[in-house]
């Protein structure tokens, strides 16, 4: 048996469209990356060879993988209870995939899975714009829809079976928009990307107002917030609905919580820009009067590049240490 410390972890970021793998150290930092595109591999068996294989070249060009304690990894729709991703309405994989005990049995080492909104709690609590605070909650933007995770006394909360802050799919339109998950309304539609660029199509088949969104090549949140930047007044209303529904659930989740803060993870400056200030007024309108003015709404402090390999890194660090090796 290796009485080595083992002083380096693997963090793994895996999103609708690539994948990215970092090596960290205890000091949280990145010592090297690498990456590759999710959608290469739509079936689950082939992804986990190959995020095997970059795994340990990825930790053998940086230091060399005798030196890797263990694995943290955010994922959309996971259960870091069960270390399985759940019925994940944005990925290829379908049903209940146990990802953390597959990744496990291919490279030998604990392996730790977290849902890709409360690794990026996790990245902003150790390291960014949470830091220091014991009640708040994250809400991002960037895994192909929309998640949350609530902190309450310092620690994550997770609900009876792991499930706990899945804001984005809080009902904000009886019979609104249909969603992936297979409900209609969800939050997530209305206020991701996705859900921005719906509305602005909708406003240019409702409205013969010029418009620049109406030349774009590809309509896109950061395009329309760059129309909006040059005095569009369609792309304005565009940022004034999306932000209307996305101030009504961040009321709703404030005045459950009281929270310090929400904190809005992996929204491109262009789009926080012009999507605060609306959101800001809708949520002073629908909140309960006496946390009114107390509940903070600020961007988040990582990189976007860097939070949740950070976040996952971080995880890595909480698993207890196991190895075929020993």
């Amino acid at each position: 048996m290796s009485n080595t410390v083992k002083n380096r972890v693997i963090g793994v970021d895996i999103r609708v469209d690539h994948t990215t793998i970092a090596v960290v150290d205890q000091r949280g930092n990145i010592l090297g990356t690498d990456s590759f595109l999710t959608t290469d591999y739509p079936d689950v068996n082939n992804f986990l060879t190959m995020l095997s294989e970059r795994i340990v070249t990825t930790a053998e060009a940086n230091g060399g993988f005798e030196n890797i304690r263990s694995v943290g990894i955010s994922a959309p729709s996971s259960n870091c209870l069960t270390g399985c991703i759940e019925n994940a309405a944005n990925m290829p994989w379908k049903g209940v995939i146990p990802l953390a005990a597959m990744l496990r049995d291919r490279i030998g080492l604990a392996v730790a899975v977290g849902n890709d909104a409360h690794i990026t709690a996790l990245g902003e609590h150790v390291y960014g714009a949470a830091h220091g605070m014991q009640n708040f909650v994250v809400v991002s933007f960037g895994h192909g829809g929309l998640g949350s995770c609530i902190y309450s006394n310092g620690l994550p909360y997770l609900g009876t079976g792991g499930s706990a802050g899945e804001m984005g799919h809080t009902c904000v339109e009886a019979g609104g928009r249909l969603c992936g998950c297979g409900r209609q309304g969800c939050l997530e539609t209305y206020v991701t990307d996705r859900g921005m660029v719906q509305t602005a199509k909708e406003l240019m088949q409702e409205s013969t107002k010029p418009s620049l969104m109406r030349s774009l090549q590809e309509v896109t949140s950061i395009a329309i917030a760059q129309c909006c930047e040059q005095g569009d007044e369609l792309a304005m209303e565009v940022f004034r609905k999306t932000g209307d529904y996305l101030g009504l659930g961040l009321a709703n989740i404030a005045s459950i919580l009281d929270p310090e803060a929400i904190i809005l993870a992996d929204l491109p400056d262009e789009v926080f820009r012009n999507l605060i200030e609306p959101t800001k007024e809708a949520f002073d309108r629908y909140v309960f009067r006496n946390i009114k003015d107390k509940v903070r709404l600020v961007l988040a402090g990582l990189n976007n590049n860097e939070r949740d390999v950070l976040g996952a890194a971080a995880l890595a660090w909480t698993v207890q240490e196991y190895s075929l090796f020993k």
